[in-house]
């Protein structure tokens, strides 16, 4: 197996009042020209928690401001081998607040809001459609949680491989 290193990230998934997703349009790899959510790395250096992350991230991207209790872990995901360039652990976490006002341009990208099912149609990570999506429609809304692993890379969309379920209705 290939050494690559190993990177701890968020995902931060927030709606205006209307419930429509803020997404930036990256202008730096990873995915690069693509729409995600908003999120970026921990800082590990100092020992940043993900809930810590997710609360910084959000105001240097936007400038919301956010506490722990406004946000929702619905989904852990382990990507071996993203676009062969290393190994994410990323914590994907839903917004309980909302944003009504499409933030400026930052260096890393311009934002805009979409509706859920616009989001199938846009430039999305490829990967997205399997790992991210359906992970927030499944959970997210339910207010449940999922840890889950992917083998990225080749010439396939990787496969969602669940670990643990927690508070699935019928578990």
């Amino acid at each position: 197996m290939e050494i690559l290193p190993f990177k701890i990230s968020v995902l931060i998934f927030v709606r205006d009042g209307q419930g429509r997703h803020l997404m930036i349009r990256r202008k730096k790899a990873p995915n690069q020209n693509c729409w995600s959510p908003i999120g970026g790395k921990l800082e590990m250096a100092i020992g940043e928690s993900p809930f810590e992350c997710a609360c910084r991230e959000a105001k240097e991207e936007v400038g919301i401001d956010l506490v722990p209790a406004d946000l929702h872990l619905f989904g852990m995901v382990s990507e071996r081998g993203y676009e062969g360039s290393g190994h994410w652990l990323m914590f994907l976490f839903d917004c309980k607040k909302t944003m009504n006002r499409v933030p400026a341009t930052i260096d890393e990208g311009n934002f805009e809001f979409f509706e859920r099912e616009e989001i199938d149609k846009i430039a999305i990570p490829p990967s997205d459609n399997i790992l991210v999506w359906p992970v927030y429609d499944k959970y997210a809304r339910a207010g449940t949680f999922c840890a889950y692993r992917a083998q990225c890379g080749g010439n396939s969309l990787p496969e969602r491989i669940v670990d643990e379920e927690i508070g699935v209705p019928g578990q």
